[in-house]
């Protein structure tokens, strides 16, 4: 046995930063909770607290690093730490970009104009910004979603390219005063949870902001921002972890310790990385992001943005002070083959995971069953493994220049290994070239709640008013606005009048040909609903005939369906049919439900089409909600459906051309609803 003296460093070694495959342990144990949380919520609720024992054991490293470099040198050589972080983020980062852009050039054009937004931030590490300001958090309800998760590598890159400007300052201030600058930090940390906890929102938040809903959200510049979403989102708010790690650096180099008094207290230390565990398990287990409001809308987790954070970072601070001690079992059991593999892997398994979950599931939010969980992960382990073998692995040692000039240089593979090079570059070039293309062109559409809910309010305020008319002209295929026309026109004299979201999309063609105006939008709320129906009718445009389909995208409250009934009394609109709406694994789906087959209890001009319950004789669309796959004939059902409800007779199938098809149907394939 080796004694304790024996594996004390020299004083010139102290500076070493040693490989520490407990961290890989620990990255593992966060990854895979994150990849279960995104997966079903309902299987871990807390799960997403993985990625703050990221930011910690990265605050951790980092400043290590930043020390250690300084104490042997005399200075940091900050384009070279830069140029290390690029070396070693961003090779995999492009390379899923540029195979989720090929992928959705060739399979899923629709969301193209949607997520074009998201690839620009995802290059250029602004993800989480971006999704602050277009209302695109993790609450919100996107059909397509596939780089949402790009948020936190944007802190940790936001983070590694201020903080060795940061840590040049304090090192010329002296290595000594490391332990007190750590203390300092320490009390950063502390500040940064205390104004979370008091910047919080508690109670139920709608999902979209309106004049009469601004609980929860702040104003800035005329723009509606969610508060608590900033808080989650925000790369300083979410700079606690960072921090914590930070300052534990400054009095916790593992040769360091060796030579003081904590040198024999690995067992000690492996208690507390015991007490580390069993927090963050409770905390993983106990906490949640969000729930259902008791109300309305939604309600965040109070103890989460109450200390919940600081909690994860301090049980995280445990267990890494065992893990790289020396004389401490947490090291070895951390560091064992299995969870070493996927630590040494898990940048590529959180990179590569989300966007195969969002091509199984289609829509952000739905909860994969077990066997969708064990298919995805069938596809992202060998992804990641030859992520890691074959691109990671070798830019990051720099090999890669040399692979090529053994490929190409080699006179046993010259001039065929030429040939073969040549013809793979210049087919992932034309593939990557014709994807960017693609969305270079692709429609703009709106983007998250607050981008959309801006687009429709300003195309609200900029239809121009047509002359007074009984009717308005349509275009066969497409939704339509029914613009003002006169307060005084009858609404009897108008053609019967459907609202709804993107499922009624896939509708538009055969509704129109069965007399109906329709105004059918992706990503409608309720509250959006609502502002349009009393705009419509202030302008004295809506029919004596209404169907109206709301709450795919989020909950509608009992008060959005009273403000949508307001603009619908029965003297002016005497029919108005609700249809229930259908989204497999959606957790507002059911209230939602509940609310739709409860108005006609309120409102006598009420009665309700059960959608949910017609569409299990159809065949839908993978995603389970939308109705523009297999043919005509889940559109047609949808339709004749409606025209049973107002008594009009149903319509048999248009006969349409394959363009017609196209047009109508496969466009509208996997939208947002």
């Amino acid at each position: 046995m080796i004694g304790l003296q024996e594996v004390r460093p020299a004083r010139t070694d102290l500076s070493r930063v040693p490989y520490l495959p407990g961290l890989d342990g620990l990255r593992a144990l966060a990854v895979v909770a994150v990849m279960v949380y995104h997966a079903n919520h309902a299987w871990l609720g807390g799960g997403f607290l993985g990625v703050e024992v990221f930011f910690v054991i990265s605050g951790y490293l980092i400043t290590l690093l930043l020390i250690g470099e300084y104490e042997k040198s005399g200075h940091i050589e900050l384009r070279q730490f830069w140029l290390r972080r690029f070396r070693r983020l961003l090779p995999a980062l492009f390379v899923m970009l540029g195979a989720l852009a090929v992928y959705m050039a060739l399979f899923h054009q629709r969301p193209e104009g949607q997520t074009r937004g998201d690839f620009i931030a995802g290059i250029f590490y602004g993800s989480n910004w971006y999704q602050i300001a277009v209302g695109q958090g993790y609450t919100a309800a996107e059909a397509f979603a596939p780089l949402r998760h790009l948020w936190s590598l944007a802190v940790e890159e936001q983070f590694y390219l201020l903080w060795p400007l940061i840590m040049v300052l304090i090192l010329r201030r002296g290595v000594a005063r490391l332990p007190r600058i750590g203390l300092w930090l320490f009390c950063v940390s502390v500040t940064i949870a205390v104004v979370t906890a008091v910047l919080y929102v508690g109670g139920d938040i709608s999902v979209q902001c309106s004049p009469d809903a601004m609980h929860g959200y702040w104003d800035i510049a005329g723009r509606c921002v969610s508060a608590n979403e900033t808080l989650y989102l925000g790369t300083f708010s979410r700079a606690g972890g960072l921090m914590l790690g930070a300052a534990f650096a400054m009095v916790w180099r593992p040769a360091a310790i060796l030579r003081g008094p904590l040198r024999s207290k690995g067992h000690h230390l492996d208690v507390l990385a015991g007490a580390g565990v069993a927090l963050l398990a409770l905390l993983m287990w106990g906490l949640s992001l969000t729930e259902r409001g008791e109300s309305f809308g939604i309600r965040f987790d109070p103890l989460l943005f109450r200390g919940g954070f600081f909690l994860t970072g301090l049980a995280t601070v445990f267990i890494i002070a065992a893990a790289t001690h020396q004389g401490a079992a947490t090291g070895n059991l951390l560091g064992n083959p299995v969870f070493k593999w996927i630590g040494t892997r898990s940048y590529g398994l959180y990179l590569y995971h989300w966007p195969v979950y969002q091509i199984i599931r289609e829509m952000a939010g739905t909860a994969l069953s077990v066997g969708e969980f064990v298919l995805a992960m069938v596809i992202t382990v060998p992804i990641t493994e030859a992520s890691y073998r074959f691109i990671e692995t070798p830019i990051r040692k720099g090999q890669l220049s040399r692979l090529l000039r053994n490929t190409t240089d080699s006179p046993v593979t010259d001039p065929a290994g030429r040939r073969n090079l040549a013809i793979v570059a210049a087919s992932v070039g034309l593939l990557v070239g014709t994807a960017t293309i693609s969305f270079a062109l692709a429609d703009n559409v709106c983007v998250g709640d607050v981008a959309c809910s801006i687009a429709e309010q300003t195309a609200t305020q900029t239809t121009p008013e047509p002359a007074p008319s009984t009717t308005a002209a349509t275009i066969p295929g497409t939704p339509t606005t029914v613009a003002p026309t006169s307060t005084t026109i009858d609404p009897a004299s108008l053609p019967p009048m459907a609202f709804g979201e993107s499922v009624m999309l896939g509708a538009v063609a055969a509704l129109e040909r069965g007399g109906f105006q329709v105004d059918a939008a992706e990503n409608r709320q309720g509250t959006q609903l609502a502002t349009l129906l009393a705009e419509r009718r202030a302008a004295g445009t809506l029919a004596s005939v209404v169907v109206i389909q709301i709450g795919t995208n989020g909950d509608v409250s009992q008060d959005s369906f009273d403000a949508i009934m307001a603009s619908l009394p029965p003297e002016l609109t005497p029919t108005v049919v609700f249809l229930t709406v259908l989204a497999p694994g959606v957790g507002w789906i059911e209230d939602n439900n509940a609310l739709i087959r409860a108005l006609p209890t309120t409102y006598p001009n009420v009665t309700v089409a059960d959608w949910a319950t017609v569409a299990a004789s159809v065949e839908l669309c993978e995603d389970g909600t939308h109705i523009a796959c297999n043919g005509s004939t889940p559109a047609q059902t949808y339709a004749n459906m409606i025209f049973d409800a107002i008594g009009r007779p149903e319509l048999k199938p248009a006969t349409t051309s394959p363009a017609d098809t196209t047009a109508d149907g496969a466009a509208d394939v996997s939208t947002g609803t």
